[in-house]
């Protein structure tokens, strides 16, 4: 296992995040964690516990200076910076038809989704330069297919994509970047109590994935932690998909 990071992740109080804020926790990484959702996050600071490992903030992605801030929180607790995970986003992928589809919510996913993560590598990217540290931004699969009325966060992710071979280019070779883009990752036993479902999948939900069964949190916080490690030290503007081979199935029409 590699040495203990210091890891600065965003939306890390629910879902995905809070996926990855455990792991992370649990291999003996420090972890600053930002979210919007004040509710989910002091619910998220119980649930995780390690108190002397953790800094947990409320933060939003789209304003620069909060993210500046809570950067500077990070290394003042923690001494250093070694790693980034901008996970924070809009997850609903429907909006509508494009025709009806509202500029205020084009702007929100892109604002959210793809700024959020420039802004996080804007103000990261002094001390991760000091650590040779590593990003990873998540993606999506609807980056690379979509379904209809899914403009909006597609096109936002297919931005993170971009982003991520642009900002390797130009940070390497100091500092790593790389994309993950999940598919079905089923998350709803890992919301704030308000929100949490339970967790049901039919057989067909299983089956469309070769792997058998719908993705799980921690099969998206175990590639982070390894995009953020030393034995990930020659992977760099990649897109990795972590979908269980759902995105590889041909489908033919009935």
């Amino acid at each position: 296992m590699s040495e203990p990071r210091v890891v600065y992740l965003t939306g890390g109080a629910q879902g995905i995040g809070l996926g990855i804020a455990e792991h992370l926790l649990a291999r003996g990484d420090c972890v600053a964690l930002t979210d919007i959702d004040a509710e989910a996050l002091a619910e998220c600071r119980e649930r995780l516990g390690h108190a002397e490992r953790l800094l947990a903030m409320v933060s939003d992605v789209r304003d620069e200076a909060r993210v500046a801030e809570s950067l500077e929180a990070t290394v003042a607790r923690f001494g250093r910076l070694d790693g980034v995970i901008h996970n924070a986003g809009l997850a609903d992928p429907f909006q509508g038809p494009v025709e009806s589809l509202p500029l205020a919510t084009w702007q929100a996913y892109l604002d959210t989704n793809l700024t959020g993560a420039m802004l996080c590598a804007k103000h990261a990217a002094p001390h991760l330069r000091e650590s040779r540290g590593a990003m990873v931004l998540m993606a999506s699969t609807r980056a690379l297919q979509s379904e209809p009325d899914t403009e909006a966060y597609a096109a936002s992710k297919g931005g993170v994509v971009a982003l991520t071979h642009a900002l390797a280019v130009s940070l390497g070779p100091e500092i790593r970047v790389n994309a993950i883009s999940p598919g079905w990752i089923e998350v709803g036993d890992w919301q704030k109590a308000s929100n949490r479902t339970p967790v049901e999948h039919r057989e067909v939900d299983r089956d469309q994935h070769p792997v058998g069964r719908v993705g799980r949190p921690e099969d998206i916080a175990t590639m982070a932690a390894f995009l953020l490690s030393d034995e990930a030290g020659f992977i760099t503007g990649q897109n990795l998909v972590v979908d269980g081979g759902m995105t590889r199935r041909m489908i033919y029409a009935e």
